[in-house]
């Protein structure tokens, strides 16, 4: 058996393009554009090509993008300053700070500062608490394009049987909630986890966002179950998830390549979220 190629990118793309078309619809009446305000404290090189694609990904479907670029040795006072004028802003419908931040910041700080209607990440404990019970609110982008991925595959949530490594805040535990509230039956896994492969093996669904590459192989793997590897590491110069993925394709019966998996549909979802915080205020 060989398993079912779960299309992140065809499924984002198709996301971007409803975006963009309520977009159009939106200036058509004469409305300004929805728009997004990105935080990027010092150089990191991996942060400067994210925010790229961010701001990338904005203008190719009419969301205007600010970038908010701060020297890295800014003080935690200076960055809370700069959110605040942003929740300030009525031209400003979402804020996104990017991780990590430099070691002298707390990032909880400024992320709890964010104006959760403004809060495309889904990040502040305020969006994080309103998942849990099960409000209206911004979810995390990278859980929710987990969902979309899963949904797009018709395996139905309700009644599964659903494991989840990694325990994040910003994806093991959203994703787990989401499952949870759609009716799944959800094992938390983490590094502590006794016997895991015993447990993902009993999964029908299974969410891997250890950080470990190659972590998961496919004897770990029930037979036919949706795998949605939430992993990128580059080695030897290509990109790989923390699934095996030439043993996984053979077991599973759904399952999300890397690259081309999780990663197009995270940024479809800020897009969606931005969109989202706009319609709150202006529609």
């Amino acid at each position: 058996m060989s398993a079912k190629v779960i299309d992140g990118k065809a499924i984002a793309q198709n996301i971007r393009l409803s975006i963009k078309e309520q977009i159009e619809k939106i200036r058509e009446d004469g409305k300004r554009a929805p728009c997004l305000a990105v935080i990027l404290v010092g150089n990191d090189p991996a942060s400067e090509v994210y925010v790229g694609h961010k701001k990338k990904a904005c203008a190719s479907i009419g969301i205007e993008s600010r970038s908010l670029e701060l020297p890295g040795d800014i003080s935690q006072d200076e960055l809370s300053k700069h959110v605040k004028a942003l929740n300030d802003d009525p031209a400003i419908d979402g804020i996104l700070l990017q991780l990590p931040l430099p070691k002298h910041l707390i990032p909880e700080i400024a992320i709890d500062l964010i104006d959760p209607d403004k809060d495309v990440d889904g990040l502040t404990a305020m969006n994080q608490g309103l998942l849990v019970w099960k409000r209206p609110g911004l979810v995390s982008c990278t859980p929710a394009g987990v969902m979309e991925l899963i949904r797009s595959t018709g395996v139905k949530v309700e009644g599964a049987r659903a494991v989840v490594m990694g325990r994040s805040v910003l994806v093991g535990a959203p994703i787990a909630t989401m499952l949870c509230n759609a009716g799944a039956t959800v094992n938390c896994l983490n590094s502590k986890t006794v016997n895991g492969p015993e447990l993902t093996r009993q999964a029908d669904i299974l969410v891997v966002a250890t950080g470990v590459h190659r972590l998961v192989r496919g004897d770990h793997i029930k037979p036919g179950a949706v795998v949605i590897d939430v992993g990128m590491h580059r080695h030897d110069g290509k990109l790989s998830g923390d699934v095996v993925y030439d043993e996984a394709k053979d077991v599973a019966g759904h399952i999300t390549p890397v690259p081309g998996g999780v990663g197009p549909m995270t940024i479809a979802m800020l897009m969606r979220n931005c969109l989202t915080a706009y319609s709150k205020n202006n529609l």
